[in-house]
């Protein structure tokens, strides 16, 4: 049996077809990226000390792709996110603040606090000291 190029191209558009007919339909889901109001540039937290990080959450969208949220450091001298030691997490990211307590086993220096619920925002940059 002989295939002609018409044969063939009439395959083609069959499979491409079915392939567009079965591609399920997603909702619209938004990222939600809410600005770090706390702490401020050139805050001080002591290590060990009870802190209280706040978001505006004031504007979120419909859809959320992810409402659990997640609280990390970001160490700027070492230019990485301390994910193994999280400040907060599992909790509504539009409750728009979260009490943590200052990790007492990092090196004092330059961090950002990090809000993650379907992306990751940083904070400006405060101080850990001993």
């Amino acid at each position: 049996m002989r295939f002609s190029i018409i044969s063939f191209i009439c395959t083609l558009l069959a499979i491409f077809t079915t392939v567009a007919v079965a591609a399920p339909i997603l909702d619209q889901r938004d990222v939600y990226v809410p600005p770090i109001l706390t702490p401020v540039e050139g805050t001080v937290w002591k290590k060990g000390s009870a802190q209280t990080v706040t978001w505006d959450a004031s504007s979120p969208p419909a859809q959320i792709t992810n409402p659990k949220g997640r609280i990390v450091l970001r160490s700027v001298e070492e230019k990485r996110l301390i994910l193994d030691k999280p400040l907060a997490e599992n909790f509504d990211i539009l409750d728009g603040q979260r009490s943590v307590t200052t990790p007492t086993d990092l090196p004092a220096g330059q961090y950002q606090v990090v809000l993650f619920g379907n992306s990751g925002n940083w904070g400006p940059v405060f101080s850990i000291v001993d």
